[in-house]
Order: structure tokens, then sequence, then C-alpha cells
């Protein structure tokens, strides 16, 4: 006799069969009461006489058990076995949450920090010779026009050198004046032959010298009076006074340095620098957003000047960004700036999705057959949403998110698609 592994469904047969023949041992003894005879318990061993109608019900119960086991050894045990083996594979293959990325729009940005100025920080010093200051017009923060009076200094001498000019050019105009009236009275006399013509050119002369003195005296007056009005510290341009470091009193010369710093019609930026790959993605006009340290107010500038070199030895460039004036924009504070670099669309996945080794960044995509494909992939802007990819994937494929690192090549899982956002 063959025999035959236990399971389930043999359990299940042997149980009904069990109680069937008990049921048939109820019905006999149940007879027996009704129709006068002993109540007892028949034992299956025991010979009665019983009803042509309980012996029919015996045969039926035997033909149930017969016909449960030979479902169970010719046709139940098979499937419960194919199906066993399906799920005992199944269980061994590692389930990985996979997502089709698609395509968003993503900003590229670039993040830099750096210092406030003024966009033309003008030093103002001395022009002239210098001296004594006497008075200074203007404050720090204070508005000024071009050619505005910032300082004075004094000039009491150089007025008095300008006057001692002046009366020069006068004693030479007079002396110019009579050289001439000389040689026309004696172009009056030639033709009468009281003077000779050697006398005429000698008139000449000395009125050509005469007014030659002229000319000199006043060149020299002319040149005083332009030192004298150099003596005046003047704004070279409109803009607002951001330095002052001059006081009545002190002595001033071209020697002194700056004595006031003027931003060019009150023009700002922010000079930010940023490495070289960095400088090669931001273009003049680019958007900024400039955040001043110690402030929550965002200040939007443009890029109004990349750098044309590369330090070589920090490998970093400067970039300028050119902010409207605001009291709270002080030069020489430090700021950070958010450089939007235009934009394009690409796939966006989560960090957890992006692998990489000697060879670069890669994912895994699924293949029809669920099985796992390395794909190298190109990274891009990394925002709050995830990484860009910029090459290597349409969007339509099937990445895995999860688990990458323990999956090999080939190797079959089992998909769960998630969405991403």
């Amino acid at each position: 006799m063959r025999s035959v592994p236990y399971s389930d469904n043999t359990l299940l047969v042997w149980r009904a069969a069990a109680r069937l023949r008990a049921l048939g041992w109820w019905l006999m003894n149940y007879e027996a009461k009704m129709f006068g005879g002993e109540e007892r318990y028949a034992l299956p061993g025991e010979t009665q006489r019983r009803r042509p109608w309980l012996i029919v019900a015996a045969v039926v119960a035997l033909l149930a058990v017969a016909a449960g086991l030979w479902f169970y050894l010719h046709g139940g045990s098979k499937p419960d076995a194919n199906a066993g083996a399906a799920n005992a594979r199944a269980s061994q293959l590692a389930t990985v949450s996979v997502a089709m990325p698609g395509n968003d729009l993503v900003e590229r940005t670039i993040s830099g920090t750096g210092s406030l100025a003024a966009k033309r920080d003008m030093p103002v010093g001395i022009a002239g010779e210098g001296g004594l200051v006497t008075r200074v017009l203007v404050e720090p923060g204070a508005w000024v026009k071009a050619g505005q009076v910032l300082a004075t200094v004094d000039r009491s001498v150089q007025v008095q050198t300008a006057e001692s000019l002046a009366a020069q050019v006068r004693v030479a105009e007079a002396d110019a004046a009579l050289a001439q009236s000389e040689l026309d009275r004696a172009r009056t006399l030639v033709d009468r032959g009281f003077i000779s013509k050697a006398d005429l050119q000698r008139r000449e002369a000395t009125r050509d010298q005469a007014v030659a003195r002229v000319r000199v005296a006043k060149a020299q007056l002319a040149e005083t009076r332009a030192r004298n009005g150099r003596l005046d510290v003047r704004a070279p341009t409109a803009g607002l006074v951001l330095t002052r470091a001059i006081e009545p009193g002190q002595i001033v010369s071209s020697g002194s340095g700056a004595l006031f710093r003027v931003a060019m019609d009150g023009q700002m930026e922010m000079r930010t620098q940023l490495s070289e790959s960095d400088v090669q993605r931001v273009h003049v006009g680019d958007s900024v957003e400039v955040t001043p340290v110690g402030s929550t107010r965002v200040f939007h500038g443009t890029v109004w000047q990349v750098s044309p070199v590369i330090d070589p030895q920090t490998r970093q460039g400067v970039v300028r960004v050119q902010l409207a004036f605001d009291p709270a924009l002080r030069p020489g504070g430090f700021a950070s700036a958010t450089i939007r670099a235009g934009a394009s669309r690409s796939p966006v996945l989560p960090q957890s999705a992006i692998q990489s080794d000697s060879k670069g960044n890669f994912v895994y995509v699924l293949d029809g057959q669920d099985k796992a494909q390395r794909r190298n992939i190109t990274t891009g802007e990394v925002s709050d949403i995830g990484v860009a990819v910029t090459s290597g994937l349409t969007g339509t494929e099937r990445v895995v998110l999860t688990a990458g690192a323990f999956l090999n090549p080939g190797q079959k899982v089992v998909p769960k698609l998630t969405k991403l956002r």
C-alpha cells in the first residue's frame, strides 16, 4: 500500500469519516430504543439486526469517505503542491518601491555668500595743495550733487596771490595799450620822414612784447584761481556719502588719502565668489535674491558682471549683483544670495534612488520581466523635491526608489508602485 504524507486535506477527510461512523452508531442505538430494545450504545464489532435504511446510510457515508480519499490522492494534492512552491519562490523575491518620475520643471539655482558694497565706490580727496580745513559741510548718509562742496580749506594766502597777479595783468594791459599808441603815432610820422622805418619796426616789436606780457599775466592769474578752486573738496558725482575722514582744523594735502567715500547714484551691489563650475552657469541679467545677515528681508537684484578671470589659487570667480539703494543694505555687510540660472525639464528622483560607485552615478530600472537593470545617469540641481537627472533617463522608466544598494543587475524583484509627488 502506498504511503501518503499527511496534510490538512487528509486530516479533514479522516475527521469527516469518523463523524459519519459516529452518526451511524447513534442512529442504531436510537432505533433500538424507539422500537422497544434496550437503550445502549452498540460497539462497532457487535452484530445486530438493522433496518434497511440504516444500511443505506452507512453505504453513503463510506462512499463519501472513498470519494474524499480519491480526490486527495489523485487531484487535490498537486495544485496545492504547485501553489506552495510558487508561494515559496515569491516569498524569496525582494519587494522594492518603484516610481515613474516623469519630467518636472527644474529651476537651476546657485547659492553663494559674499559682502555688500557700493557698485561704484568713489574715494574723494584733496585735489589742490591742501591746507587748513575750515568747514566740513556734509555727513555720512547725505545725498550730494555733482560738484557740490563737501569741505573747504583756508585760502587767505592764495587769495592775496591771486589779487597780486590780477594787478600784474592790469599793468601789462596798460603797457600794451601805451605801446600800441606809440606805434600808431610812429606810422603817421614815418610818411613825413620824421621817423625811419627801423624805428617803426622797433615800436611794433615793443607793442607785441607788451601784448605777450598781458597774456602771460592772465595765464598766471587763471592758474592761481584754478588752484584756489581746487582747495575745496567737491563731490565728483551725485550720490550717497558713505564715510567722512576729515574734520575742521585738520591739515590736508594731496597725500592725505580719501577724505570722503561716495556711492555713485546710491547704487549697491553684492560680490559673491563662486566655484569655477558655477561661474560658467551664471550669465549677466540672471535674477538674484539677496538676504543680508541678521535680516529676513529679501532684496531682488540682477547679475551685472561675471568675472572674466578665475583666481588660480582658490579656483573661484567673482559675480557682482546690482541692487537698488535701501537703508538696510549697508556696504561691508555680509549676505547670502540665490541666483536663478534658468530652468529646464528633467526627471527628479529622491536621493535614496541614486547610487554611485567608481563609474559614477546610476539607478536601477525594471524591465518588462521585473528584473533590475543598471542605468548610468548624470545628476543636476539638488532641491527640496529631490535630485534632477540631466541625462540617462526619459522619465517613463520604472525606477527603484529604495533598496537599490542591495540589488544586482538582472535580479528579479516584486515591484511596488509608488507615487513621488
